[in-house]
């Protein structure tokens, strides 16, 4: 069977031009030795951005700064930070009551945890590296990190050149600033804090997205989970007036299927499934309903060969893992 999908549709994707023009604000902004914090952009209120994380290390800086682990770091998010970034579903999800396992296991919320602490990590770096640049006397002495702080830190922020960092603030600690040697020390420690502090944001910003796209990613797990199986397919083409069958099976969700024709693109939105094949440049898209218990489906195809009608398929065996 020749499943290829359409061009006339064009779903929705993620945009990353917020990420790349938060990125090249960072960049310029730090070349010409500017703060992040005198830098941020103008976000209204409400707004889901990753623009408004520069933000949060001046509006929570102190909060940040005493961060050392998962569970304090979740309930910063939960409270206050979560919301002000857009992220209001991912800070109610995590901080529900008394969920029973197999929600907890539907929601996916041990994933979601573990990119919340990872955002929360990476502000808690930015907000450490960024402290180091606007010390006005130059001295890393105020800016340490106990232990248990740094072991969580290190092990959830995945920054980097944040232990080349710690290293000079070590070595500033012992030694101290002299006339001799105090531009070029700091020179390097602030160059090592602009550095680590650019990293972490662009850590902070993945893990945004991340979080952002948890909803999604749960709603399109539930949706493969439902068409799962293996489905008796009928199409007929109004174009050439006839009619093609074909068995297509759908893998659970994460899985990849062993036969030939597979959608290239799925979007599940309820009972609505969106198809995309794409085969030798032949492409079509599928629009198909649910119906009867999600035991048949119904729809339409069209192709860019012209080819337009309905299709109809039911499902003749359940999913198997």
């Amino acid at each position: 069977m020749t499943h290829a999908h359409s061009v006339l549709a064009n779903p929705p994707r993620r945009r990353a031009l917020g990420l790349l023009w938060n990125a090249a604000c960072r960049i310029l902004v730090l070349s010409l030795g500017i703060s992040p914090l005198t830098s941020s952009l103008p976000a209204q209120a409400g707004d889901a951005s990753p623009m408004l994380l520069s933000q949060m290390i001046g509006q929570k800086g102190e909060h940040l700064a005493s961060l050392d682990s998962d569970g304090t770091a979740q309930a910063l998010f939960t409270a206050t930070v979560g919301p002000a970034l857009g992220l209001h579903d991912a800070a109610a999800a995590v901080g529900a009551k008394r969920l029973s396992s197999k929600l907890v296991k539907e929601l996916g919320l041990a994933e979601l945890s573990q990119s919340i602490s990872e955002l929360m990590a990476a502000l808690a770096v930015w907000q450490f590296a960024d402290s180091i640049s606007h010390d006005e006397t130059q001295s890393a002495a105020s800016s340490s990190l106990h232990a248990t702080k740094q072991d969580w830190i290190k092990s959830r922020s995945k920054v980097t050149s944040l232990s080349d960092l710690l290293r000079l603030v070590q070595t500033d600690q012992r030694t101290g600033p002299s006339q001799a040697t105090a531009l070029p020390k700091n020179m390097d420690l602030l160059l090592a804090a602009n550095r680590t502090a650019l990293e972490a944001s662009h850590k902070a910003t993945a893990a945004w997205w991340d979080i952002y796209g948890w909803k999604e990613r749960i709603r399109q797990a539930k949706g493969r989970a439902r068409l799962c199986g293996t489905w008796q397919w009928i199409i007929h083409n109004h174009q050439i007036h006839g009619e093609q069958k074909a068995t297509i099976i759908f893998p659970p969700p994460g899985q990849v299927s062993a036969q030939g024709a597979t959608p290239t693109e799925i979007i599940i939105l309820g009972d609505a499934i969106y198809l995309r094949w794409e085969h030798n440049g032949q492409l079509q898209e599928d629009s198909l309903l649910f119906i009867k218990d999600d035991a048949k489906l119904e729809g339409s195809f069209v192709n860019n060969t012209g080819g337009w009608g309905p299709i109809t398929a039911k499902r003749t065996a359940p999913c198997q893992p």
